[in-house]
């Protein structure tokens, strides 16, 4: 009887070390990983005014074209961890916060508009370019603001933080503009200036100001003008350091671009989507995805 006894317990030590190491072998080297099948959630963030990447629908809930992509990466950690009760945890982020919540770790993914850049890098690593667009400026029609040589003597907001405050007040400052900067928290709030016209123009990327004109009080007293002052290709943004976790991330990504479902869910929120945004894919970015849609 003991015996049977201990045999039973060895076996029963070894199924569940073999369970245990299982489970372990899931997450492999990955910090992020190991961090989200302990906690049992992925801490998700999210912008709150960015349209159509990320925004709030009329239920309070994010929704958008990088909140789609981020869906499709959470459906691959249940599935690499085996655990579909992993909850989604979202929390806001600004431009001002992002880059730091998520190399403090208390975000695993950035879903939002962030471009991806050199300097951001030494903070954050980034997935694959799933957007493509630069700096523009928008202003009230009639305004006489065709450009942002025109903004000498105006008023100009910023949001604070992003690659377009770099752009814009770098140029401004190479040509001698006398124009005043007024930097505001995020996209809602430099919006808000404009309508109220406490500021002549908001800089922002185009399809973003394109996103905010959709959704202000009377659509056709906007528009966007100017040259492109950047290029900024957008990325999910992910931890540093952490290669497993950017890997599984990348082809997850690679698989929408690879079998075509990524330029559907562009399709969802760009032409038109459920905004008013109508945007068809720029070759550009129809030439990115096929570059980046890596074989398996």
């Amino acid at each position: 009887m003991k015996r049977l006894l201990l045999s039973s317990f060895i076996c029963a030590s070894v199924l569940t070390l073999g369970l245990t190491g299982t489970a372990q072998a899931d997450a492999g080297d990955s910090p992020v990983l190991k961090r989200i099948q302990e906690n049992k959630v992925i801490n998700m963030g999210h912008r709150e005014t960015s349209i159509p990447f990320a925004y709030m629908d009329d239920n309070g809930k994010p929704v958008g074209y990088s909140m789609d992509i981020c869906m499709k990466i959470v459906d691959e950690i249940r599935n690499t961890l085996d655990d579909q009760n992993i909850a989604v945890r979202f929390v806001p982020v600004t431009g001002q916060t992002r880059i730091a919540l998520m190399a403090n770790g208390t975000i695993d993914l950035e879903c939002g508009s962030t471009t991806n850049n050199l300097t951001r890098q030494k903070q954050v690593s980034y997935l694959p370019t799933t957007f493509i667009t630069g700096t523009k400026i928008a202003t009230r029609k009639g305004s006489g603001i065709n450009n942002v040589d025109d903004l000498k003597g105006k008023v100009l907001g910023v949001s604070a933080g992003t690659t377009n405050e770099k752009a814009l007040k770098a140029y401004i400052e190479a040509n001698n503009l006398d124009t005043k900067i007024t930097e505001v928290k995020d996209h809602s709030q430099g919006w808000l200036a404009l309508e109220t016209n406490r500021i002549d123009a908001y800089g922002s990327d185009d399809v973003l100001l394109y996103g905010l004109i959709s959704k202000s009080k009377s659509p056709d007293d906007y528009t966007v003008v100017g040259e492109y002052l950047s290029f900024d290709p957008y990325a999910i943004m992910i931890p540093r350091n952490d290669s497993t976790f950017q890997r599984l991330g990348t082809s997850v990504v690679a698989e929408l671009m690879r079998t075509g479902e990524l330029k559907t869910i562009y399709g969802k929120w760009f032409e038109p989507g459920p905004t008013g945004i109508n945007m068809p894919m720029s070759t550009t970015l129809s030439t990115a995805f096929q570059i980046q849609a890596l074989p398996e």
